[in-house]
């Protein structure tokens, strides 16, 4: 985990959340950020599920002791989006700032993210 920092935690498999992550950790600007993939941390991914935390649900971010997941996490991170170098990141960020925007938008995202796994014939469970 990033020292004083965010742990984002997504789901590399799903081309939605691969880009969405590779947006972060190259434009989004934000200071101590890591980025990790569940698929490639199954230790941590399991570890977080035992406290409630399904990756399967939504991406996770860490900030200190604190765990944020689903929308929270994506509406969180983006309010950290200060100047982003990339105009789709820029859009995503003026949207999921809003929390209530987040809340109705993210169970559709969630949707996409299996109907995409599914298309591509992967497992849609990390665990």
């Amino acid at each position: 985990m990033s020292e004083s920092g965010f742990t984002f935690i997504y789901d590399g498999e799903c081309p939605f959340c691969n880009h969405f992550a590779e947006l972060l950790e190259i434009k989004s600007k934000i200071k101590n950020i890591t980025i990790l993939d569940g698929r490639k941390n199954p230790d941590l991914i399991k570890k977080l599920l035992r406290k409630g935390y399904d990756l399967d649900k939504g991406a996770i971010l860490l900030r200190g002791d604190e765990i944020y997941h689903g929308s929270n996490a994506i509406n969180l991170i983006c309010k950290e989006i200060i100047h982003p170098s990339d105009k789709l990141l820029k859009i995503l960020s003026l949207i999921f700032k809003s929390k209530e925007r987040t809340n109705i938008i993210f169970p559709f995202l969630v949707r996409a993210r299996r109907l995409a796994l599914i298309s591509k014939g992967v497992s849609t469970s990390l665990t």
